[in-house]
């Protein structure tokens, strides 16, 4: 396997895996997974603020240089200023538009085509500010069309040449792809920063949670996975993939005589089946309105956590939070973090037996923090750690059973459901989906609303769902 000399690649231990789903056990997590760590990170930040940096300094100095030509060294500095004015209505509407997305950045034609977008919507809400400001009689309409044409070509011609040079300029390729080899197959052609096998990493058929942490863990530092495997197993390959948060393409050479549209990019056409369900905008918007909602509601609320923790302490002996692992983003696992509600030799890590109305398991204190929800407050942390958002998916124990069946052999889709962070709450629970999973369908309905939830997020309905979770925190099934 060849490594570029960017990026330190460990071999993944060798683990025995679990004989049969149904048998798996959680308290066999394994040891976590080295990861390679590639600088594609660092230079695609740089790449994004080179090519911002580029377009503020485009649009900047053509209107600079229009009043210049026109009257002369001696300019109003008024066309400083609506340059200063139009440089942050830019940059919003561009990140909105998409113009630094990774995959503008792998084209120059559209990176043209969204900076040029973007631009023109930019010059478009300035003249209607204008207008609502009666300030726009006091400019030469001449004066801001030369400008606004000179921005448009400086702009384009830059972006050309930054994306065709895109490497020589941030000091190495920004973008990551891992090739997985199954089986057999012949090696697509293409640039991959990593090869590997599926025998050290993967086996889609066996759908079991500590696989599935291992893929994620492998594939967490990458921007596309290309798999190359033999017809039969590409239907399993996508199951997996989908849940993954990352682009997921199949190989499947035998289209390369078809040449349809809609490919992944590079030698061997792969179709693709996976994508992450938000953009790198609205994950910023989300991990922002997260983090800043969290750490408002811990501060806030501090005093309340203090005494919830000294009375789990007083009712019975053990820690005061419990820990459990659960499946997270991109299928990999997490410890989610509870005050602990249940007498500490009857907590259930694995999560095999679901709480019931009169289970003798929970401590007197532990029912009122279950029937309040005030027992999940310490996922907050998990949610400042990055583990959780607000709102998602809520997590599951990795033993977690409907009618005496672990989650995922109830419905295939299941792992879909981790395609992006797991939440306090979610729209399954404010639609009454919560409690003991005593049949399969108490697992659909779940499953459905989170799906549903991915296909249509915003952070509209994000905090819509925050203000119906009130309506259901004293819900008949919370115990």
């Amino acid at each position: 396997m060849t490594v570029p000399s960017d990026i330190s690649l460990a071999v993944v231990p060798n683990r025995q895996e679990p004989e049969a789903v149904s048998t798996f056990r959680p308290s066999a997590v394994p040891a976590p997974v080295t990861r390679w760590r590639p600088r594609s990170s660092v230079l695609r930040v740089r790449s994004v603020l080179y090519l911002l940096g580029h377009d503020c300094f485009a649009i900047a100095i053509s209107f600079v240089a229009a009043a210049a030509v026109q009257r002369g060294v001696s300019f109003h500095d008024r066309w400083l200023t609506t340059a200063s004015a139009l440089l942050p209505i830019y940059v919003l509407i561009a990140f909105t538009l998409r113009a630094y997305a990774p995959a503008m950045l792998q084209d120059p034609f559209d990176a043209i085509r969204r900076g040029g977008k973007a631009l023109l919507a930019s010059l478009g809400t300035l003249l209607v500010i204008a207008f609502y400001l009666k300030s726009s009689t006091r400019f030469s309409r001449l004066e801001f069309a030369e400008a606004s044409a000179s921005a448009i070509v400086l702009l384009s011609m830059g972006r050309y040449l930054f994306v065709r040079h895109l490497a020589a300029i941030v000091g190495g390729n920004p973008f990551s792809s891992i090739l997985i080899l199954d089986g057999d197959e012949p090696r697509p052609t293409g640039d991959f920063s990593v090869v590997m096998t599926a025998e050290t990493c993967f086996n889609p058929d066996e759908q079991d949670p500590v696989m599935y942490d291992r893929l994620a863990r492998s594939l967490e530092s990458a921007d596309r996975v290309v798999i190359a495997c033999p017809c039969d197993r590409r239907e399993a390959w996508t199951r997996a993939l989908r849940g993954a948060n990352i682009q997921g393409e199949i190989a499947i050479p035998e289209l390369a005589a078809l040449s349809p549209l809609g490919l992944g990019r590079g030698g061997t056409p792969s179709v693709i089946v996976a994508t992450g369900p938000l953009s790198l905008m609205d994950r910023c918007i989300k991990r922002l309105f997260d983090v800043t909602l969290a750490g408002g509601v811990l501060l806030g609320l501090a005093p309340l956590l203090a005494l919830v923790a000294l009375w789990v302490r007083l009712d019975s002996p053990g820690s005061i939070l419990f820990r459990q692992i659960r499946i997270g983003r991109g299928n990999q696992m997490f410890k989610v973090l509870k005050f602990r509600s249940m007498y500490a030799d009857g907590s259930d890590g694995a999560g095999h037996r679901s709480a019931s109305r009169n289970d003798d398991r929970i401590t007197r204190c532990g029912r009122i923090l279950r029937k309040t929800s005030i027992d999940e407050l310490p996922q907050l942390l998990n949610v400042l750690k990055g583990d959780m958002s607000i709102v998602g998916p809520r997590p599951h124990a990795l033993g977690s059973r409907a009618a005496d069946k672990l989650f995922w052999e109830v419905d295939h889709r299941y792992w879909d459901r981790h395609a992006t962070k797991p939440g306090l709450t979610g729209l399954a629970q404010v639609r009454g989906f919560r409690g003991a999973t005593l049949v399969e369908d108490d697992l659909r309905n779940r499953l459905r609303a989170d799906l549903e939830y991915l296909e249509n997020w915003s952070i509209w309905r994000d905090l819509k769902i925050i203000f119906l979770t009130v309506k259901v925190v004293f819900h008949r099934n919370a115990f």
